[in-house]
């Protein structure tokens, strides 16, 4: 089962990270293609998740290399099952494409592979992952002076989403908000620069559409605001300084960026000066994917898998998102 949602508050409080680990050991694990894991860090990050039973995996890969690193960082992966693929990042995403859609797998994990490489083979339009939903990216960011876990997008795939990709992104985000079980209803904050509608600064005229939009359901399972200032989305006091009432503002739950620039420079500023942990994770593919990087630390890693899972179970209790 996926978290109580008696449990929401807990994982919203103290080290939220391992809160929302224990609850993805709580469900049963999910089989997991982790591509090209060729270095330490994704491999490891890989075997850690195995060995806190979030995941089972299956290294897809040149498996000479693969053998290599865990020999060479002293990594046991007796027993794993290895699906060697020719030398190439790009040949170890496509096979790791095919297994999920060969029912092998519940999520995708990239391993030491670029970002660019896994992506271009679950967004192909002949057999990748597509569905009727335009995929994104969320950061679940545990920020230590934060109570909320907040979520962070789109900071990694869409670079400069129009208004109807950023109806996608919020509901993307909504959607795991509320399967994965921290909660219900989240309070969604569209960021601009102002809290004021300007024809000026365009991202505010699309925030407040995007606002409208959930008044018509365009939008569902959310409370939405915008535009709001950065502070005023996360601090009661600002908000209450620029005389702005809302359910949302001072307790955002989900930050929606105008563009890939300022979310991720957002992740960022919250990772290096916050001190925050972010799990990344891609939706709107057939499967969760989980997207991690080079510099994540041990515990980031082993979170995005737990969400991963946690989404996996979630859908394997209702019927998939259709293919497009």
């Amino acid at each position: 089962m996926s978290v109580k949602r008696s449990e929401a508050s807990e994982i919203q409080s103290g080290s939220k990270y391992d809160r929302l680990i224990a609850a993805a050991k709580g469900v049963p694990s999910v089989t997991t293609i982790v591509v090209h894991p060729c270095d330490e860090s994704s491999l490891r990050g890989a075997i850690e998740s195995v060995e806190a039973g979030i995941i089972k995996a299956i290294l897809v890969g040149p498996a000479a290399r693969i053998r290599d690193t865990a020999a060479r960082h002293k990594l046991n992966i007796a027993g794993y099952e290895i699906i060697d693929t020719p030398p190439t990042e790009a040949a170890a995403a496509a096979k790791g494409v095919e297994l999920i859609h060969e029912g092998k797998g519940e999520v995708l994990m990239k391993g030491s592979l670029h970002t660019d490489e896994i992506m271009r083979a679950v967004t192909a339009k002949e057999g990748g992952l597509r569905t009727n939903r335009r995929i994104s990216h969320v950061f679940i960011m545990d920020v230590p002076a934060y109570t909320e876990t907040v979520f962070v997008t789109d900071a990694a795939i869409n670079i400069a989403p129009d208004l109807d990709v950023k109806r996608d992104i919020i509901q993307n985000a909504v959607d795991l908000y509320n399967e994965v079980g921290f909660g219900t209803t989240p309070r969604v904050a569209i960021l601009s620069a102002v809290e004021t509608v300007t024809s000026k600064i365009p991202s505010t005229i699309e925030a407040a559409a995007l606002c409208k939009m959930a008044d018509r359901k365009q939008i569902t399972g959310a409370l939405l605001d915008g535009p709001l200032a950065f502070d005023n989305a996360i601090d009661m006091e600002a908000a209450r300084i620029k005389g702005i009432k809302s359910e949302v503002a001072g307790r955002a739950q989900i930050l929606v960026v105008p563009d890939l620039e300022s979310g991720n420079m957002l992740a960022k500023n919250l990772s290096y000066f916050a001190k925050a942990d972010g799990a990344g994770i891609v939706l709107g593919a057939r499967v969760p994917v989980v997207l991690t990087s080079r510099a994540d630390s041990a515990r980031s890693r082993m979170a995005s898998a737990a969400v991963a899972a946690l989404q996996a179970d979630a859908r394997r209790r209702k019927a998939p998102i259709a293919a497009a």
